[in-house]
């Protein structure tokens, strides 16, 4: 690895987990991802998590997650690093997007638990010791039990701590006891570890109490709101924390609830972010965008976030 990808350890600070603007099934939305590359990276964050679960990553064909990483890798220009999600049923093909992550300039690789036959505990574990041996980048555990139907169990972290190579840990598993007792062991036998959250409403619990950052899909749209929180949190600034967590509240109850399916998070910031003319909204299938009610309740939401009439924070590069 050059200097420009390494990684700080720990990893700190808000990585959002930027969505997959696209204009078909198998086609990116160019100008909408420059746009977005720019409006995420104005927000003053710590890193840009591509592929993950708001990226769609696992509903995107390989030729087209390898035109991603290439774009957004050359974009960015290591102002941050950029981690990509690598989770795929085929052990190969996911080694296979480490080592194109690493020509296009990647910082590290996320990889959640094989999504098909669930493994057993002991499976995993070893699974995790292949693949970490063939990966040519650091590596991110990513826990995500409520789409792959497998927990990284406590037991399991902590005997994946003895791999090499292996860097942190995001959860979204929405379980904060696991998460708490998950930080402090990682804090005992390997405080160079990030550990960071995805359910940006556990963020300023998570941070108050000794988390690294988050990994937060809201990210994607008002960046510098989570950056803010995360700053105030990690200052145990509690009024502010307060005030800006409301914030975060407020906009996933306004923007993640339109429908009644889990794909309603990602069908909001996307719809959202079309409403505010940063990208198309186009959903990887079997998925599709708001239609025109949803779509207008997305819009009534952000003209009661005051966000109709703003524009994206897209730095003067953005093409």
């Amino acid at each position: 690895m050059t200097e420009s990808t390494q990684l700080p350890k720990p990893l700190r600070g808000i990585i959002p987990p930027m969505i997959t603007p696209l204009c078909d099934r198998d086609t990116l939305d160019i100008p909408g991802l420059e746009r977005l590359v720019e409006h995420i990276l104005g927000g003053q964050v710590q890193g840009l998590f591509i592929l993950g679960t708001t990226g769609e990553g696992p509903s995107l064909g390989y030729r087209l997650r390898c035109e991603l990483i290439d774009r957004v890798c050359e974009q960015v220009a290591s102002r941050v690093p950029v981690l990509v999600g690598i989770t795929d049923t085929a052990f190969t093909e996911s080694v296979n997007l480490a080592h194109h992550a690493t020509d296009a300039g990647a910082s590290a690789v996320v990889l959640s638990a094989p999504y098909y036959s669930p493994a057993a505990q002991p499976e995993l574990m070893e699974y995790l010791a292949n693949i970490t041996a063939e990966l040519p980048l650091p590596l991110f555990l990513y826990n995500m039990p409520s789409h792959t139907k497998v927990n990284f169990s406590l037991e399991l972290l902590r005997g994946a701590m003895d791999l090499p190579g292996i860097v942190g840990l995001k959860d979204s598993s929405c379980n904060m006891i696991y998460f708490h007792r998950a930080l402090r062991m990682i804090r005992r036998h390997r405080p160079e570890w990030s550990v960071l959250v995805g359910p940006e409403e556990l963020l300023a619990e998570a941070v108050l109490l000794g988390a690294d950052g988050g990994v937060n899909g809201g990210a994607n749209l008002c960046p510098q709101l989570y950056v803010e929180l995360f700053h105030a949190a990690a200052a145990h600034d509690v009024d502010r924390v307060i005030q800006l967590h409301e914030q975060v509240m407020e906009l996933a109850e306004n923007l993640y609830h339109v429908g009644q399916h889990g794909s309603a998070v990602i069908k909001g910031l996307k719809c959202a972010l079309s409403c505010l003319g940063v990208c198309d909204d186009f959903m990887a299938e079997p998925f599709r965008r708001f239609r025109a009610l949803d779509r207008e309740k997305i819009q009534t939401a952000l003209r009661r976030m005051d966000f109709i009439g703003q524009k994206p924070m897209v730095g003067p590069e953005a093409r």
